[in-house]
């Protein structure tokens, strides 16, 4: 049986800046719209793909320091940045591929998520884009 660890040290960037010792969980999602295209005479439902609708969620400590979280993303709210998620270290090759979504928007920001005696972490996500891999060396 094949087993394998991913993200055991991953390289997540948001706009250019490396997020990864802030980042503590990754999710990329690659879809597309799902349109029925069934017509009289088939004796089964049949879908093609629509618009792209693609979105990355990323949870990360919140930290107020420049370069870090909140200043990254503060002002790209409701606009929309590249983002990238890399399951290990460069360099990028099959085996470990870049995925990066380009024009992704940037909805919303929790500023603030605490509990007293813990870590504080938000969760963001964006959504939309063009969706490509990078597998180059």
């Amino acid at each position: 049986m094949a087993t394998s660890t991913y993200l055991s040290n991953p390289v997540v960037t948001v706009n250019s800046v490396d997020l990864s010792d802030q980042c503590t969980a990754a999710t990329f999602t690659h879809r597309y719209d799902q349109l029925e295209s069934t017509a009289f005479g088939d004796t089964a439902r049949k879908y093609v793909a629509g618009l792209g609708n693609h979105e990355v969620t990323l949870s990360l400590y919140m930290s107020y320091a420049a370069t870090e979280t909140y200043a990254t993303l503060a002002s790209l709210v409701g606009t929309t940045t590249t983002v990238r998620v890399q399951p290990a270290a460069p360099p990028d090759s099959a085996t470990n591929p870049g995925f990066i979504l380009t024009g992704a928007f940037l909805a919303e920001l929790p500023v603030i998520n605490a509990t007293m005696g813990e870590l504080s972490t938000v969760d963001v996500t964006f959504v939309g884009g063009t969706y490509s891999v990078d597998t180059t060396v």
